[in-house]
């Protein structure tokens, strides 16, 4: 069904082109002032320069053909001229409830998808393998998801990759401090010639200590700093123990990224490496060298980016070192030659934070010179900011280190229970909710931040029941669900049969405010969901929902649902809550979030 700014959009146009004005000045947008009106066009003062009129003179022209209008007069209760040259419109109150009616019918909302449908690599996660995760990994996996579902929603294709990085220094620091710890593994003899172990010489905890030590040394120590660099080389150049061991280390440490990522309902269609795309780039190298794009230059090779209208310096991409090894520049090309040859996309999207901003830019200026992708391919960086604590610094564990994700979760879980430790539930259903809910507190106080901005991680705040967080909102969708079960007792069915009874009810006209509010509110969910999904923007939602809510609120106090004697306005009331709660249910899954059946 169409979008309902669409149609007040299009009622305006009809009204311009009738009082003989150009289209183009048909504009309209929800009202800032909703106590005045509930939208509002400012098209009649652009057009005073073209046309010469007062632009109130032009405004109640346009209102007088509005007004005569049959498919206008059926959508709009008052049109209003106003001082200096404003159009103001308010919906039919019956209008609205036939639109919110319809919206209760349809599949998805009612929600138009995409007539023209995107075909979308979306690139997040990137985990480094052999470490686990930590808070810096969260942003990317959350809005990554949520951008996902949002598009999918809108009607698009999207194919969501982690990306592992697999192939870089780290892997020859492991190797490197593998082979120092014992070097009698047969991984390390250059004449074994047999079948290498099947069970890895290591747990995933001993992994995760490895790395950092071995991290540490190489920044102490020279020389072994150059047996990782050396050992890195070795294994992109083949060395068949050191493919042995990265099988391992991949294998361990894969299965503990995805339970990581499962208990933070993050789900990617590919996982990819950075290995993977290591056969394109031979063939890639030699086609820049061939087309002239590629030169030496102090003994590696490079790429200029550099634009006539850049303001500032740009240096050109490193796409081989001096020794002809390869950089993260040249394996996320070859990558992008991968995914072009595989999807043949029409977007590739990266979430990412903001700080590698110039790697995206020599990225995507260098594809595009040397023809990896299409002309019209759109390359996107959605760089985000940081998770900061509340002394405004990047967020750390008690002992200033970097804080595993596995440990937020469990704190912020453990938050939840308390606050839930009056609750008359079971230990086992008290546990599932607090992770639901605990889950919410995490995403919801992470989506509802622009993603480009910095933000400061409040456990108390994000994990309150009140206000605009997570837990709230799953509150409000508990709260109109145990209205509904009421009425299914009445009833002597179950909710699901009770909503299904409630089809054949029409919705009326709004009888007070706090009703038109809510009405309003649901009717505006397209809107509000294409504009997310046109700026991949998870915390437009967040900020819907939470209005949303609140207005249900509102209407709730206002309102004695089960108790109304008019058994019209009654079913009314309750076909408004479900859909309500199906609004924010829908919402609250396109964030990633879950919503409980009781808290």
């Amino acid at each position: 069904m169409m979008k309902l700014l669409d149609i007040v959009k299009e009622a305006v146009k009809r009204g311009f082109t009738a009082a003989g004005y150009d289209e183009k000045y048909a504009m309209a947008g929800v009202s800032n002032r909703p106590d005045l009106c509930q939208y509002q066009s400012n098209g009649a003062m652009a057009a005073v320069k073209e046309y010469h009129k007062a632009p109130l003179v032009i405004a109640e022209e346009v209102a007088a053909k509005i007004a005569e209008d049959p498919g206008s007069t059926k959508i709009f209760g008052k049109v209003e001229a106003v001082k200096p040259g404003f159009l103001n419109f308010t919906l039919k109150d019956e209008y609205l409830a036939e639109y919110a009616d319809e919206m209760a019918m349809k599949p998805d909302l009612g929600f138009e998808k995409s007539t023209n449908p995107r075909n979308i690599v979306l690139d997040y996660g990137g985990p480094n393998v052999a470490k686990p995760l930590h808070i810096g990994h969260l942003r990317s996996a959350i809005i990554g998801e949520s951008i996902k579902r949002i598009e999918r929603f809108a009607g698009h294709k999207v194919t969501g990759d982690v990306h592992l990085g697999d192939w870089g220094l780290q892997m020859g620091l492991i190797i490197t401090e593998i082979r120092h710890r014992h070097p009698e593994l047969p991984y390390f003899d250059e004449s074994f010639t047999g079948e290498f172990p099947k069970e890895a010489p290591f747990t995933i905890s001993e992994l995760e200590e490895i790395y950092p030590c071995a991290s540490g040394k190489s920044k102490e120590d020279p020389e072994y700093k150059a047996e990782a660099l050396k050992a890195t080389h070795d294994l992109q150049a083949g060395n068949r123990g050191y493919m042995a061991l990265w099988n391992h280390i991949m294998n361990v440490s894969v299965t503990d990224l995805k339970r990581n990522y499962d208990n933070l309902n993050v789900f990617f269609d590919l996982w990819k490496k950075e290995s993977d795309a290591q056969p394109y780039i031979p063939d890639m190298v030699e086609k820049m060298k061939k087309d002239g794009h590629a030169y030496l230059s102090e003994g590696a090779l490079v790429v200029d980016i550099a634009e006539p209208n850049d303001k500032k310096e740009y240096p050109p991409c490193i796409i081989l070192k001096s020794d002809g090894s390869s950089l993260y520049e040249t394996t996320d090309l070859a990558t992008i030659v991968e995914r072009m040859k595989l999807f043949n996309p029409t977007d590739i999207i990266y979430v990412v934070d903001k700080r590698q901003e110039l790697h995206f830019i020599q990225l995507f200026r260098t594809a595009r010179k040397t023809g990896i992708v299409n002309e019209d391919t759109n390359l996107v960086f959605l760089g985000f900011g940081t998770m900061n604590g509340k002394d405004g610094k990047p967020f750390k564990t008690r002992e200033g280190g970097v804080m595993r994700l596995e440990t937020l979760i469990k704190d912020i879980t453990e938050e939840v229970s308390k606050k839930m430790s009056d609750r008359d539930i079971s230990e086992e259903q008290k546990k599932e909710i607090a992770k639901q809910v605990g889950l919410a507190a995490l995403k919801y106080g992470d989506l509802s931040n622009q993603a480009a901005k910095d933000y400061v991680f409040d456990l108390d705040r994000f994990s309150s029941f009140e206000g605009n967080t997570g837990p709230y909102i799953q509150y409000t969708v508990v709260r109109i669900r145990s209205i509904l079960d009421k009425y299914s007792a009445e009833l002597g069915v179950n909710r699901a049969e009770a909503v299904k009874n409630l089809e054949s009810a029409s919705m009326l006209a709004p009888a007070n405010d706090s009703e038109r509010t809510l009405l309003l509110t649901v009717a505006r969910f397209g809107d509000m969901l294409a504009n997310a999904a046109a700026e991949y923007a998870p915390h437009k939602i967040c900020a819907y929902i939470y209005e949303l809510a609140n207005n249900f609120s509102s209407f709730y106090h206002d309102n004695h649902i089960l108790t109304e004697s008019d058994e019209n306005r009654k079913k009314s009331w309750l076909k408004l809550s479900a859909l309500t709660e199906k609004v924010l249910v829908t919402c609250l899954d396109l964030l990633g979030i879950e919503a409980p059946e009781r808290m």
